[in-house]
């Protein structure tokens, strides 16, 4: 009989008691992680992982895509950017390229930071000034 890991419960449940906010930002987080991963492979010529770290990748794009409202405006302006970044994330898989990584890197980054701030805002909103963040 094996022991429960730790870090995996720990994962289970950060997850499933996360707000949909905090959930779109872990998908950024994700994105990242996987992108920096392939950008490794690459460097590494490692092409079985590369390629399972840029579909990882396009999955968290896909999903995000998934989930856009689009009964909301900024919905309209974020789905041609996540379109374009999971054509760019194919390219950057076929061609390998670590430029196209970066590119792809930097978008999810910046949403990535926009979305955190958000969250911030309106916690403050939320709670008050005073409010943890």
């Amino acid at each position: 009989m094996s022991l429960p890991n730790p870090y995996q419960s720990y994962q289970n449940n950060s997850v499933q008691t996360a707000s949909p906010g905090e959930l779109t930002l872990m998908l950024y987080n994700g994105c990242l992680k996987f992108i920096t991963q392939a950008k490794q492979a690459i460097q590494n010529k490692n092409l079985q992982e590369k390629n399972t770290n840029c579909l990882k990748a396009q999955k968290i794009i896909q999903e995000l895509m998934v989930t856009l409202n689009m009964d909301a405006p900024v919905s309209q302006t974020l789905m041609p950017m996540y379109d374009y970044l999971n054509r760019r994330l194919i390219e950057a898989n076929i061609q390998g390229s670590v430029e196209i990584l970066d590119e792809v890197e930097s978008f999810v980054a910046e949403f990535r930071d926009t979305w955190k701030e958000v969250i911030q805002i309106n916690r403050r909103q939320q709670y008050g000034q005073g409010g943890r963040v």
